[in-house]
């Protein structure tokens, strides 16, 4: 089919029912029926027909990825009910006894975690949720934290997922070295270098604004209840008073090691044929792997757990049913998000094709561009739910630009495909369809569009700072002056703003 702007009309229903009703499930159903009918024009049965096998693709597609979700949510039930995650809080309590440490301390565990956003998503919500419910962060807040700490953090991580498929991607392009050329783009990254400040300015000042102020304030007032879980549980029973902080920490540490020598296995590191780090990294199958490492981690909480009667066989089989349970809701809303994004996808409707044709249709001046970039990308990977499509479509066509302009210079490239980078980042952050905002509600044990919607004014102000920076970027040219520019631009953003809620809260 011929794409047009009819192609945006699901994911704007999806969004903007989304936002308007606080009800996901309902709106993005609503989007991938009214997709699935301007694709078959109208034809009910080929509607249906297409919805199911975009669905049915989607769910075989990714696979061990609700493999993973289920694996994870038992491995939880368990570590809870043998008492881990107690433990762990207790000690935790003891050792981080600030607001700032909780909030530091999460944003440190996630930027360690940087090699895939799934496996960071989950498993620092996880490990901190005990630490901030005892310090009374909100859910909504250790969403943002792990949100913020997911992608950002692996688009400038050379070793990870996002590395290697922006690296093939930009040589799919056409650019002879594509890992220097991603090396290239880290300082001029905008939205993840300047994401990662925020949170150390928030954890420090403790400044809250937005929606995101009134959950805090219930937080610090009330404490974590069970009406601010999604899975409506805090846990699933009183857990064993005997257990230890290694029995949270042996499988978790256990979950991360085996997952990451999973994804070097898998990537041929150890097949003797002289792979290097980087390109096992790059040939990975990290789904396979995070499976493989959530099984193993379960069987090692088995035998830690059950000899020492911290549970019984009976109980600890029981946890089984609870934790695939307690995922249900993201998985529901994940394979919703997929099939969406299938129906947009350039079999189906072809939103990304539609709009990079516009963009390379344009003609606008060469400075400009990364600005310009920055804003498509956005709106794109929020429209889509998906960074990797965004700037799999946008990279090539932005290259090619470029190699249509003698005039083009290399610096200027690099800063364009750091804008499409930033902005695809950007726009996954926040797209309620995005499957990292989806896996970070439920690795936060938070209402999905409570995350939504008290993340996009913190990332919104990010995203103002970076389209500033990235219009005087494409004129000054110089990698550490624009880079100390833009640090800059949020440090008085964020400087301004302080002053305006704090005088706000003191009224109040």
């Amino acid at each position: 089919m011929e794409f047009t702007w009819l192609s945006l009309v699901p994911p704007i229903i999806a969004i903007a029912l989304a936002l308007l009703t606080k009800e996901v499930i309902s709106s993005l159903l609503i989007g991938i029926l009214s997709g699935a009918l301007i694709y078959s024009h109208g034809n009910i049965i080929v509607a249906i027909e297409a919805l199911f096998t975009i669905m049915g693709d989607a769910l075989g597609g990714n696979a061990f990825i609700v493999l993973f979700l289920c694996l994870l949510g038992i491995l939880v039930a368990v570590v809870t009910k043998a008492g881990g995650s107690a433990a762990y809080g207790e000690w935790a309590s003891r050792k981080i006894k600030t607001r700032t440490g909780a909030m530091l301390s999460t944003s440190a565990l996630g930027a360690l975690i940087f090699v895939d956003d799934y496996f960071n998503c989950l498993t620092v919500g996880s490990v901190m949720r005990p630490v901030t419910d005892k310090n009374r962060i909100s859910r909504e807040k250790l969403a943002y934290l792990i949100d913020a700490t997911a992608a950002p953090i692996c688009i400038i991580a050379p070793i990870s997922s996002w590395a290697v498929s922006v690296a093939a991607t930009i040589e799919e392009s056409g650019i002879e070295n594509g890992f220097t050329a991603f090396v290239g783009t880290i300082p001029f990254n905008y939205y993840a270098i300047l994401t990662i400040l925020m949170l150390v300015f928030l954890a420090i000042t403790k400044l809250d604004f937005g929606p995101m102020a009134k959950f805090e304030k219930k937080a610090r007032e009330q404490g974590i209840t069970v009406e601010d879980t999604n899975s409506g549980v805090l846990a699933t029973e009183s857990p064993n008073a005997r257990g230890k902080v290694y029995d949270l920490l042996i499988p978790i540490i256990s979950l991360i090691v085996i997952t990451i020598l999973c994804m070097l296995y898998t990537g041929g590191f150890f097949a003797g044929e002289g792979k290097g780090l980087i390109a096992a990294f790059g040939d990975t199958d990290a789904n396979t792997s995070l499976v493989w490492g959530g099984f193993t981690a379960i069987i090692i909480a088995f035998f830690l757990y059950v000899p020492r009667k911290l549970v019984s066989f009976r109980n600890f089989m029981e946890s089984v049913n609870e934790g695939v349970r307690s995922m249900v809701p993201a998985i529901i809303i994940l394979l919703l998000a997929w099939t969406i994004s299938g129906i947009c996808g350039e079999g189906y409707l072809g939103t990304g094709v539609f709009v990079g044709d516009l963009v390379s249709k344009s003609s606008m001046p060469m400075q400009l561009l990364p600005a310009i970039i920055f804003i498509v990308a956005c709106l794109l990977a929020f429209a889509t739910g998906t960074a990797w499509g965004t700037f799999g479509i946008l990279v090539p066509i932005v290259v090619g630009i470029a190699a249509q302009i003698p005039a083009f210079t290399p610096t200027l490239l690099t800063i364009l495909v750091s804008a499409t980078l930033a902005g695809s980042v950007f726009g996954d952050h926040c797209s309620p369809i995005s499957d990292t905002t989806i896996l970070s509600s439920a690795g936060a044990d938070c209402k999905h569009i409570n995350h939504v919607s008290t993340q996009i004014p913190y990332a919104g102000t990010v995203a103002v700072c970076c389209f500033i920076s990235y219009l005087l970027a494409g004129f000054i040219q110089n990698t550490w002056l624009c880079l100390i520019i833009a640090i800059a631009i949020l440090a008085i953003a964020l400087f301004v703003m302080y002053n305006i809620f704090k005088k706000k809260e003191a009224k109040a």
